[in-house]
């Protein structure tokens, strides 16, 4: 998911250099919502290991 989020974000910076507003931005705000969903997935992952008695890495 997080490949998802880094290639949304190259592919706006490139619509953002090239001049088009609209797929840039539509390009960032999926990066971002899928950067903010990798973060929450990975607090929940830690979160369940240590539960089961296993250190965080």
């Amino acid at each position: 998911m997080l490949g998802w989020a880094l290639t949304f974000l190259v592919v706006a910076l490139i619509a953002g250099a090239l001049g088009f507003g609209g797929i840039a931005g539509a390009s960032a705000g999926f990066a971002q919502i899928l950067f903010v969903i990798f973060l929450i997935l990975f607090v929940v992952a830690m979160i369940a290991r240590a539960v089961r008695g296993k250190p965080p890495v």
